[in-house]
């Protein structure tokens, strides 16, 4: 019974360690976020305007965004603040989605624009291909886990 209690109880602590790891290495090493001001620099020309909220269907403790989404025909700018999570995948949709089995029906009919690498801020770079003003949404997806971050509708 001892040796089974003691098998439970490192199960259990290693289990523990292993969330706690896989929640703060994506913290740990995320490069510097731009600042307001470069934020604010790469948003100037930027044709839509649109909000991150937390209280969306899928959002939770764990995957949401808050604050300001700017989108031009160059950059996708963020001033706010995103839930931490690794493999943050930013994507424009045709339809506004608020569920990941929303996401993954329409999938195929997104654009992925680019990598999140920072949670407060960030500055993404859309592709030469790409014309957001095709497009009326803005998602944050997280690739590896297949979770639903955030989104915003912008036109």
């Amino acid at each position: 019974m001892k040796y089974i209690f003691l098998f439970l109880s490192h199960l259990l602590i290693g289990a523990i360690g292993f969330a706690i790891g896989i929640y703060t290495l994506p913290i740990l090493i995320e490069p510097t976020a731009p600042t307001t001001i470069e934020v604010q620099q790469a948003s100037n020309g930027s044709i839509y305007q649109t909000q991150f909220v937390k209280n969306l269907t899928d959002s939770d403790a764990f995957h949401w965004g808050e604050g300001q989404v700017s989108i031009g025909k160059s950059h996708i700018t963020f001033k706010g603040e995103l839930a931490p999570g690794p493999d943050y995948k930013l994507y424009l949709s045709h339809k506004f989605v608020e569920t990941e089995a929303e996401f993954k029906t329409l999938k195929s009919s997104m654009v992925q624009v680019g990598d999140i690498k920072t949670f407060n801020n960030f500055v993404v770079n859309v592709p030469k291909n790409v014309d957001p003003s095709k497009y009326q949404a803005v998602i944050v997806w997280c690739e590896t886990f297949g979770e639903f971050i955030t989104a915003a509708k912008y036109q």
